[in-house]
């Protein structure tokens, strides 16, 4: 019941997506970033391991990819947030 009437109250919807519209905190998207680079990282460590069968080699490349790809990310994401396409 409270299912329906979430869908079909207007001023429910309009709300919803009004809130949509609003655009992600920094902080948000900072969060989002670093989730996502834990598991990038943890499979370019696996895939940099099994490449170069070396554990220190496989640790430097994932560093040096979880930091550049942390920066591009949150960029990336800040920018997608300005765009109203699809929203």
């Amino acid at each position: 019941m409270i299912a329906d009437q979430m869908i079909f109250s207007k001023k429910i919807a309009k709300q919803s997506f009004e809130e949509d519209l609003s655009s992600e905190k920094p902080i948000r998207s900072i969060a989002k970033a670093l989730s996502w680079r834990i598991v990038g990282t943890l499979d370019t460590l696996v895939v940099s391991y099994l490449v170069t069968g070396k554990i220190v080699l496989a640790a430097s490349i994932a560093t040096v990819d979880f930091l550049t790809k942390l920066v591009l990310y949150f960029f990336h994401e800040r920018i997608w947030n300005k765009i109203k396409w699809g929203k």
